[in-house]
């Protein structure tokens, strides 16, 4: 007979592993390669208790033991541990304006594979882009589990503020007050099992990629430049999302009052004067929007994205001109342009920076950054971009500040946001790994 009592020591012993589980894992990825022994001294934790607990996550498929270490010159040699990329994996996802991308990355933040396909979603409803995403999601979790890895979750970017998987409002999408995830449940499923999709506002999953994947310092300001213009706040390694997740919106800042109409019911908002189509518009290569065809994959695994041998785990290398998710044609056309010292293009972006310099005059003043990252379509615009932005900026902040906050670029581009999906997932299994232990024994599928 099972007592009340019995059953609180099982909870409490449960409960105890989990925590137990978390400190190992945890300590494995911030010291690793790093012996038991040395994980007991840095946690607190018995000899016993740690290499039950490494035990366990070999199991699992999170760690992995990687060689021997000989501390001093008695005693026997230890085994170092290190993260293991082999089994446990996560998917991100992103839905923009005028593209879909989804990402698997392992457990060392090294990322297996990228789809993305380029299309008008403005022209779709929810469910219809919804059902495109599902796709992509499908050919995705094949191929993992073709290479060995599980899926322990994923997180989704859409392109407005989020508040209990709640998408309040994607102007230049036409949707309110969506719950995306819950529409991603009920389409129909290809494959077997489940697992967990979360909902986030791509401007804060974009602040944490560079954070995790890019070079983000731990206080930064993210810029993401898109259709839409998104801005993610770091402080102190972690997200500033707001009394109800919906900081950021950087975009519907107005930089002249008397400007023009912006979808949001604003006038002069800084999406009119940076975003991309306004960047083309003045540049002279506004091009209708690209109709949302059959599944057309830019990338299918890490040796598309030409990840260098040597480069650290997740590291991608610099946004090529036009590329990345939402690299369209025309954005490869501007570029060209203004190599080649095209007028238009070149006044284009002089614009588009002067506008930006003034929306991030009041974010500077608010929020005092030390950084400023800019990534998406900025990224590969920033050669003609920064210097008006710096240049406003320093108009207008120099009376009251020494130096002006650094202006970098993200080596992310428009891919930080998915990145920074599946890294919020993989966060959560190393602060959890007891909640995903069945999954190195048998993979989920999409729900």
């Amino acid at each position: 007979m099972t007592t009340r009592g019995s059953m609180t020591q099982a909870v409490r012993h449960d409960s105890m592993r989990a925590r137990n589980l978390g400190v190992v894992l945890s300590e494995v990825r911030r010291s690793g390669p790093v012996t038991r022994a040395a994980l007991a001294e840095i946690t607190g934790l018995t000899k016993t208790t740690v290499s039950k607990m490494v035990g366990d996550l070999i199991a699992a498929g999170m760690v992995t033991e990687t060689g021997t270490l000989r501390d001093g010159e008695r005693g026997r040699p230890g085994t170092t541990l290190a993260l293991s990329g082999e089994r446990v994996a996560a998917l991100g996802l992103e839905i923009n304006v005028d593209y879909l991308s989804v990402c698997v990355v392992d457990l060392t933040l090294t990322v297996r594979l990228r789809y993305a396909q380029a299309v008008d979603n403005r022209a779709c409803t929810p469910l219809e882009t919804l059902t495109h995403l599902r796709k992509l999601i499908h050919r995705a979790v094949d191929e993992a589990r073709t290479a060995g890895l599980v899926i322990a979750g994923s997180a989704l970017a859409v392109p407005g503020p989020v508040d209990g998987g709640l998408l309040h409002s994607a102007p230049n999408l036409g949707w309110r007050d969506v719950r995306v995830g819950d529409l991603l449940d009920g389409l129909p499923v290809e494959a077997g099992g489940k697992f967990p999709v979360e909902v986030e506002n791509e401007a804060n999953l974009a602040a944490l990629g560079e954070l995790w994947f890019g070079s983000g310092p731990d206080d930064f300001l993210h810029v993401s430049g898109e259709i839409g213009i998104g801005a993610g706040l770091v402080v102190g390694g972690t997200l500033f999302r707001g009394a109800r997740g919906l900081a950021g919106e950087l975009g519907h800042v107005i930089v002249t009052p008397d400007g023009p109409a912006c979808r949001c019911g604003g006038r002069g908002c800084l999406e009119q004067y940076a975003g991309q189509e306004a960047l083309l518009r003045t540049a002279g290569l506004d091009l209708p929007p690209s109709p949302a065809t059959g599944l057309d994959l830019s990338a299918s695994s890490t040796a598309g994205l030409d990840l260098p041998p040597s480069s650290a785990p997740g590291a991608l290398p610099p946004a090529a001109p036009g590329a990345g998710p939402g690299g369209s044609p025309a954005l490869a056309e501007l570029v060209r342009r203004l190599q080649e010292g095209d007028a238009a293009a070149l006044l284009a972006c002089e614009r588009a920076g002067d506008a930006l310099g003034i929306a991030l005059t009041s974010a500077i003043n608010l929020l005092d950054p030390g950084t400023i990252v800019l990534g998406g379509v900025f990224a590969p615009l920033f050669p003609w971009i920064s210097s008006p932005a710096r240049a406003a900026l320093a108009d207008r902040l120099g009376a009251m500040r020494r130096a002006v906050p650094e202006l970098a670029v993200s080596r992310l581009g428009a891919d930080a946001a998915a990145l920074g999906a599946a890294g919020s997932v993989l966060q959560r299994v190393i602060a959890d790994p007891g909640g995903h232990m069945t999954t190195g024994r048998r993979g989920p599928g999409p729900r």
